[in-house]
């Protein structure tokens, strides 16, 4: 998708980090915008700094985890703009620690945003870019679903989120390929960024009241997540703007993977060649053991 004036985008996590970013570049290229985000008072912030871009916004009020909200989204957008041209489904929450101590609302919450959230937005929005290619040739529309890096690499103690992220992977291909039997204007890309300075590390403050578990103290290994998620996270070289490019910039070259840190590729080799030999899993930190010994040292401290 080279030209956008004139096009409509849908962007959940509208209201910070990549979501923003995608906003204010397609605002700037003449798009009209649905911006979507849970937290109210942030998106009503984002909006009117993306109408002042000159854009046409739409701001909604939206919990992805739930599919009957993400249905009210489709149906505003098309009452309101019609059919959009690209879909971000981007809204995302993070939570670490060892597999086994992340609690059943702990599941629930991070699957429900960062898995079902998407599901959600390719059910809602896929039939109606579809409907609108059917009716006229000229139409172009881009499905582009936020995964991660973790959902590649399997990082430890980040075990829920690589289970969120890894299903956005699979959910993502799968859409690639069912939708070339029957279309060759709607397209899917697989956005995974790694460690790029988002403010997913404060996610947590956008729980839902019933999900949350006040009685509930985090583990050692949640901290220790927490801890080196905040530090990774702000430390990024690879700014939010420079990811949102990146999103631009393949759907203009008609690329599906859309990497941060290509870098990183090496670890996802390793992985696959484990697979594919039937060997055990490498170690995440061989080639940094310091930081595999202080992370296994943290775990294993007494009281």
């Amino acid at each position: 998708m080279k030209n956008l004036m004139g096009r409509v985008a849908v962007i959940t996590g509208a209201a910070s980090g990549f979501g923003l970013e995608t906003a204010r570049l397609a605002a700037r290229g003449g798009m009209k915008i649905v911006m979507a985000d849970v937290q109210a008072d942030a998106l009503e912030g984002a909006a009117a700094e993306i109408r002042a871009l000159g854009a046409e916004v739409m701001p909604f009020r939206l919990d992805v985890s739930r599919a009957a909200e993400v249905d009210a989204l489709a149906e505003a957008t098309m009452a309101r703009f019609g059919a959009p041209n690209f879909v971000f489904n981007n809204a995302g929450v993070g939570a670490g620690g060892l597999i086994w101590e992340h609690s059943a609302r702990d599941w629930e919450w991070v699957l429900g945003v960062n898995l079902l959230g998407v599901a959600h937005g390719v059910r809602a929005f896929t039939p109606l870019m579809l409907a609108a290619a059917a009716a006229d040739p000229a139409f172009e529309g881009h499905v582009v679903n936020t995964a991660s890096m973790a959902g590649l690499l399997t990082a430890p103690n980040m075990g829920v989120y690589n289970v969120s992220k890894a299903g956005v992977v699979s959910m993502t291909e799968t859409l690639h390929h069912d939708l070339s039997l029957v279309s060759t204007q709607v397209h899917a890309h697989l956005l995974c960024p790694y460690f790029v300075p988002t403010g997913i590390h404060l996610s947590e403050r956008n729980r839902p009241a019933e999900l949350q578990d006040p009685a509930s103290r985090p583990t050692r290994s949640q901290q220790i997540a927490a801890a080196m998620s905040e530090k990774a996270v702000t430390s990024g070289k690879v700014s939010a703007a420079e990811v949102a490019q990146f999103v631009f910039d393949a759907m203009a070259d008609g690329r599906f993977y859309i990497y941060s840190h290509p870098q990183a590729l090496n670890g996802v080799r390793t992985r696959l060649e484990d697979q594919v030999s039937g060997r055990n899993p490498t170690d995440p930190f061989h080639e940094r053991p310091d930081i595999g010994d202080r992370l296994r040292a943290k775990l294993r401290e007494e009281g």
